[in-house]
C-alpha cells in the first residue's frame, strides 16, 4: 500500500503556519482582480489545491478538509497560486464558476462598507 502524496517539501519549508499548522489563503478571480473569499489551508489543502486543480481549505469550524463547490456546484478552478514574500499568506487565482460566498454573494466582501475615512492625497 502506497502512502498518501505529501507537500513538496521545498514549498513546505517557505510555509509560515500559525499556530495550528494553517496559512491564510486569498481567493481572487485571475481575470478581474475581484477579490472573493479569505480561507485557510494546512499542507494537505495545499497539496491538493496544487495537484488536482480545485481549491481545498481546511475547515477551522468543522476541523475537516472542503473543496468548493462539492456541494454548491460553485467551483474554483485553480489558474495559478503564489506565496508572498513572509511566507505567511498565498494567493490562488481562480475561474470562480457561481457564487464564492456560502450567502450566494459573489463575493465574501459584499456584506458592506466599513466607511473607512478615503484618502485624497
Amino acid at each position: 500500500m502506497t502512502s498518501p502524496a505529501a507537500l513538496d517539501p521545498g514549498i513546505a519549508a517557505r510555509l509560515k503556519r500559525d499556530q495550528q499548522g494553517l496559512v491564510a489563503a486569498v481567493v481572487q478571480q485571475h481575470d478581474t482582480g475581484e477579490v472573493l473569499m479569505l480561507g485557510w489551508m494546512d499542507d494537505e489543502a495545499l497539496r491538493r489545491t496544487l495537484t488536482e486543480g480545485r481549491v481545498t481549505f481546511w475547515s477551522r469550524s468543522r476541523e475537516e478538509y472542503w473543496r468548493k463547490g462539492d456541494t454548491s456546484g460553485h467551483v474554483q478552478l485553480v489558474k495559478s497560486v503564489a506565496l508572498d514574500c513572509d511566507g505567511d499568506a498565498l494567493l490562488v487565482r481562480v475561474d470562480q464558476v457561481g457564487a464564492a460566498c456560502h450567502t450566494g454573494d459573489r463575493t465574501c466582501f459584499d456584506a458592506g462598507d466599513l466607511g473607512a475615512l478615503v484618502s485624497r492625497g
